[in-house]
């Protein structure tokens, strides 16, 4: 009932306010950032991409649409690393049908990279793609996936507050795996890190992928608490890692930086 109750009045209040001439109003307008970073191997980049598009098949998040006030939603997906590739852009889903052509692009190629990894760009990138888009959302959320820190472009904090201060969520998926290049990124609190310097906003959550096995069942998941907003605790798997009062934000330029002197020698 207060869930409901909740819904309406964030529904009024959107509703009431002016509308961009031929703007499409959507429950969730919602920008997918996958990561493609050089430390993630093409057999990570295949999971993910069949991942997402037998999440979006399911019949969980299909249920989770149909829940809304509007009962459609707005999404994009966007892979990252320190640029960004927008694959499937702005689609209105509603139905089943919807559903299932926006996972066949995500199956339909694969095109892996090798580049740095930039959360911090990535998220100005997915915030600027919801500020020109043609819906009004009456939530705007962009979820964001990777394997490690932020190592290039802004801080990740300033980033995030940039973002936050337009009134968008940000959750995370952080991809706490061991496999190739990815080891000498790798964090054991990545998910802490995600908590600390990533994600914000009312609502926002982190769900860990602890084995690529969990990938597909994450996703789903993340995406059902994202198109529903049921009101979830802190979603936080703790990984190895003792608890602390503050953490370090910048952990990722300081491994780069570590990294380059390595490579240039004494």
């Amino acid at each position: 009932m207060l869930r409901t109750l909740m819904l309406i009045l964030t529904a009024s209040a959107v509703l009431a306010a002016p509308t961009p001439s031929g703007a499409t109003e959507v429950d969730l307008e919602l920008v997918l950032l996958v990561d493609v970073s050089r430390s993630m191997t093409e057999r990570e980049l295949e999971i993910q991409r069949q991942g997402y598009a037998a999440a979006l098949r399911s019949d969980e998040v299909l249920t989770a649409i149909r829940s809304g006030l509007l009962q459609r939603v707005a999404l994009a997906y966007v892979e990252w690393a320190g640029t960004q590739e927008v694959v499937v852009d702005w689609r209105l889903i509603e139905t089943r049908e919807d559903l299932d052509s926006f996972a066949a692009i995500l199956t339909a190629r694969f095109d892996p990279s090798l580049r740095r990894t930039s959360i911090s760009e990535a998220l100005i990138f997915g915030a600027n793609m919801i500020d020109s888009n043609e819906y009004v959302g009456l939530r705007r959320v962009i979820d964001v996936s990777g394997d490690g820190p932020n190592n290039q472009g802004r801080p990740v904090l300033e980033a995030r507050e940039d973002v936050l201060s337009q009134d968008i969520v940000i959750n995370g998926l952080p991809l706490m795996t061991r496999e190739g290049m990815g080891r000498q990124w790798h964090l054991d609190d990545l998910d802490m890190y995600y908590r600390a310097c990533v994600i914000g906003g009312p609502g926002s959550f982190v769900i860990p992928v602890l084995d690529w096995q969990d990938f597909a069942e994450a996703v789903r998941r993340k995406l059902v608490l994202e198109i529903s907003h049921a009101p979830q605790p802190d979603i936080v798997v703790p990984v190895q890692y003792t608890p602390q009062a503050s953490y370090d934000c910048l952990v990722g330029e300081k491994m780069w930086d570590q990294l380059q002197r390595y490579w240039e020698g004494p």
